[in-house]
Order: structure tokens, then C-alpha cells, then sequence
């Protein structure tokens, strides 16, 4: 098996000083494939049986949940940052590593895999799960890419987020 984390570039000073921002862009366009087929593996069949859809995070958890929910032939569901779509939506505001913003989502159920594409403080990834559940959906599962291990044990609900990259 191919060792992903040596296709992830380490940008100092980025967004700003004192920020290590790991991009996946060299990852993505030279193993996709494998990326994909490593992150499908984080569940079981059984699991992804129960999996009604998969829900990304804009914008890098779209890319990696859209190919996720097509390769198990599941739906897709879009968390997007405030006013990118169109009403009726739930709402939620989070704090950010640099900030604060507001996550959004329509209303649904069935079960969801939750996928992101960089787990830091647990801020984004928590305000999503906790907007998914007030969308009317259930978060059977937790899933990003990278790990940056900046906080132990991140939970959700009990719930451990699933990765395949831990720094």
C-alpha cells in the first residue's frame, strides 16, 4: 500500500504566519484513486450497508464524499458555509481555527457518513454533526483525511472520527 502522507505538501505561513496548512492538492491529482479506496476502507461493508449517504464539508469534503457516495452508490449531501444554498436551510454557528463562521445544510434524514477532509480543533467537524442532527439526519459515522492530532481522542457523540492520515 502506498504511503499517502508523502504526496501532502507542508505550506508554512499559510493562511497565515505561524500555520502549517498541509495541502492535499498533490495528493488528490497524483492518487485519487488510491485516496478514495483507502478512506472507502475506514468502514466495513456492514457499515456501509447502513450508510444512506455521505455528507462533505465544503469544499475539500466535497470532493473526497461526492467519490465516497458514488463508489458505494449512495447520495450525497452538501454542508456549505452560510448563503451558498438556496432556502430552506439549517444553520449553525462554529468557531473556526482563525475565526468564527456558520454552516448550513437543507433538511433530510436516513443515516449519514460524515466526512471532512482535515480534522484540527474538532470545531468544524463537531458543528457539522450537531447541524446534521438538527437537519433530521443521523451521523452513524465520522471520517477525514488528515488528522493533525492537534487535539487527543476527538469525539463526537461518543463517536471517534475515522482517518487515514495522522500527524
Amino acid at each position: 500500500m502506498t504511503d499517502l502522507k508523502q504526496f501532502i505538501r507542508d505550506v508554512a505561513d499559510f493562511p497565515r504566519s505561524g500555520i502549517i496548512f498541509r495541502d492535499i492538492a498533490p495528493l488528490l491529482r497524483s492518487h485519487f484513486g488510491p485516496t478514495i479506496e483507502t478512506m472507502s476502507g475506514l468502514l466495513s461493508a456492514q457499515e456501509w450497508e447502513r450508510i444512506d449517504a455521505v455528507a462533505g464539508i465544503e469544499s475539500r469534503g466535497f470532493m473526497l464524499g461526492s467519490a465516497l457516495a458514488l463508489r458505494h452508490g449512495k447520495g450525497f449531501v452538501p454542508i456549505r458555509k452560510k448563503g451558498k444554498l438556496p432556502p430552506p436551510v439549517v444553520s449553525i454557528p462554529y468557531q473556526l481555527e482563525y475565526g468564527e463562521g456558520v454552516l448550513e445544510m437543507q433538511q433530510g434524514n436516513g443515516r449519514l457518513l460524515l466526512i471532512d477532509d482535515v480534522l484540527a480543533t474538532g470545531g468544524t467537524l463537531a458543528a457539522a454533526a450537531d447541524l446534521c442532527l438538527l437537519a433530521g439526519y443521523r451521523v452513524d459515522a465520522l471520517a477525514v483525511l488528515i488528522d493533525l492530532n492537534l487535539i487527543k481522542d476527538f469525539r463526537w457523540e461518543g463517536q471517534a472520527a475515522r482517518t487515514v492520515i495522522r500527524y
